[in-house]
C-alpha cells in the first residue's frame, strides 16, 4: 500500500510533464514570500521590472541623497560618490541581473527537468523515486533556516571579507579618516547596514540555489537512467542538460559585471593597472565556468559506460552488415551477381559509416566545447571596456578600420 508521501510524489511526477509543472529552483523561501506580501511579485515571479527598479533604488538612491547632503557627491573626498564606479555597477547593473535571473532560471530549469521524463530517461518504475528527489529539493528550497543562515553570513563573514578585501583604503564618500581612525558617513551607514547586506543576501541566495541544483543532479545520477545510446545529441539523450549552462548565464554575468566595476575603481582611484588583475580575471572566469559545468560532470560514468556499450553493439551490427555486403557484392556468394547500378546497398554502407562515426563521437560530458566558448565569450564582455585603460580608444578604432578596409 503506497504511503501518502509516495502518492504525492506520483502526482508530482505527473505534474512535471505539464508546461506549468510545479518544479522551480526559485519559487519558495522567505524572500519569495516577502515579495508576494509586499506586492513586489505575483505568482509565479511576475512584476520583474518593479522588483528590479525598487530594490535597486532602495540600495542606490539614498546613497546619492546622503552624499549630496554632505557634499561628497562630486567633491570633498578623494573618491566622491558619483565617481565611484564600483557602487554604480554593483547596484545598477549587477543587482538587476541577479534579480531578473530569477524568472529566466525558473522557466528554463523547469524545462530541463521535464526532459528527463519526456525523453523517457526515467523508467516508469523509478518515476516515484525521481519525483521524491524533486519534492525533497523543493522542501529544502523553502527552508527558513537556510535563508536565516545566509542573512547572518551577510552581516558577519560578508562584512569581514568586504572590509579586508574589497573596500577602498583611501577616504571615500562612505568612510572618512580622522584622528588616526576612520568613521562612516551618513551614506556609509546606509551602505554598510542596508545596501551591501541586500546585495550579499541576493547573491548568497543564488549560491544556495546552485547548491540545490548540484544535489538534485547528483541524486538523479544515482537512478538507473535509460540512456539512448544512439541519440543524435551524442550524449546518450542527456544533451538537453547543456541548456542549464545558459539558464544560469545572468547570474554569472552579474559576477563579471561587478568584477569590472571593482577593477575599474582601483584603476581610476588607486593607480592600479589592468595587468595587475590578470590572475583575478582568469581565476574568476575559470571559477564561474566550473560553477555551472561541474554538476553536468556528475553523469560522466554513465556516459562513458554508454559509449562503451554503444560501440560494442554497433560494432557487432556493422561487422555483420559489411560481411553480408562483401559476400553479396565482392565474393558473389549467392550466385549470379545483381546489378550494382541503382542498388541501395552502397548508400546503406555509407550511412552505416556515418552512423558509426556518430557512435564513436559520444561525449562523456553532456555539453560541447562550443557551449563553453560561447559562455566564456559572454562573460568577458563586461571586462572589455577596461582594455581602454591600456590601449586608447582612437588606436582601437584605427585597428578596426584597417581590418575592415
Amino acid at each position: 500500500m503506497p504511503t501518502k508521501e509516495e502518492l504525492a510524489d506520483a502526482d508530482l511526477s505527473h505534474d512535471l510533464l505539464r508546461d506549468d509543472g510545479d518544479f522551480s529552483l526559485v519559487l519558495g523561501g522567505p524572500l519569495y514570500n516577502l515579495y508576494l506580501r509586499t506586492r513586489l511579485s505575483t505568482p509565479p515571479l511576475g512584476l520583474v521590472r518593479r522588483r528590479v527598479i525598487i530594490i535597486s533604488l532602495v540600495c542606490w538612491l539614498p546613497l546619492l541623497l546622503f552624499s549630496l547632503m554632505q557634499g561628497y557627491a562630486l567633491r570633498g573626498v578623494p573618491v566622491p560618490f558619483l565617481l565611484d564606479v564600483e557602487v554604480h555597477i554593483r547596484f545598477l547593473a549587477a543587482l538587476p541581473l541577479l534579480i531578473a535571473a530569477e524568472l529566466i532560471i525558473h522557466k528554463r530549469i523547469a524545462i530541463v527537468i521535464r526532459q528527463f521524463l519526456e525523453r523517457h530517461l526515467i523508467a516508469p518504475k523509478d518515476r516515484i523515486r525521481f519525483a521524491g528527489i524533486i519534492s525533497s529539493t523543493m522542501r529544502l528550497r523553502n527552508s527558513v533556516l537556510f535563508e536565516a543562515v545566509l542573512l547572518v553570513l551577510c552581516f558577519t563573514l560578508g562584512q569581514l571579507v568586504w572590509k579586508q578585501q574589497i573596500a577602498l583604503t583611501i577616504p571615500t564618500w562612505y568612510e572618512m579618516s580622522s584622528g588616526g581612525g576612520s568613521h562612516l558617513t551618513a551614506a556609509g551607514y546606509w551602505y554598510e547596514l542596508l545596501s551591501l547586506p541586500i546585495f550579499r543576501f541576493i547573491l548568497f541566495r543564488w549560491y544556495f540555489r546552485l547548491f540545490l541544483w548540484y544535489q538534485l543532479l547528483w541524486r538523479v545520477r544515482g537512478l538507473p537512467l535509460q540512456l539512448n545510446l544512439y541519440h543524435p545529441d551524442r550524449a546518450g539523450g542527456l544533451g538537453f542538460l547543456s541548456a542549464s549552462i545558459f539558464a544560469f548565464m545572468p547570474v554569472l554575468l552579474a559576477h563579471t559585471t561587478f568584477l569590472a566595476g571593482f577593477i575599474g575603481d582601483r584603476i581610476w582611484h588607486a593607480g592600479a593597472t589592468l595587468l595587475a588583475f590578470r590572475m583575478e580575471i582568469i581565476g574568476s572566469l575559470l571559477f564561474l565556468l566550473l560553477l555551472v559545468l561541474t554538476p553536468l560532470s556528475f553523469f560522466v560514468v554513465q556516459l562513458e559506460h554508454a559509449h562503451r556499450v554503444a560501440s560494442r553493439e554497433y560494432g557487432t551490427l556493422a561487422s555483420n552488415y559489411v560481411n553480408d555486403f562483401r559476400r553479396k557484392w565482392v565474393q558473389h556468394g549467392s550466385g549470379e551477381a545483381e546489378s550494382l547500378l541503382g542498388t541501395p546497398d552502397i548508400q546503406s554502407l555509407a550511412d552505416l559509416g556515418n552512423a558509426f562515426k556518430s557512435i564513436s563521437d559520444i561525449r562523456v560530458l553532456p555539453f560541447g566545447k562550443d557551449a563553453v566558448l560561447r559562455l566564456a565569450a559572454v562573460l568577458i564582455v563586461p571586462l572589455l571596456p577596461l582594455a581602454l585603460t591600456i590601449v586608447p580608444l582612437k588606436q582601437i578604432v584605427d585597428w578596426l578600420i584597417k581590418l575592415a578596409f
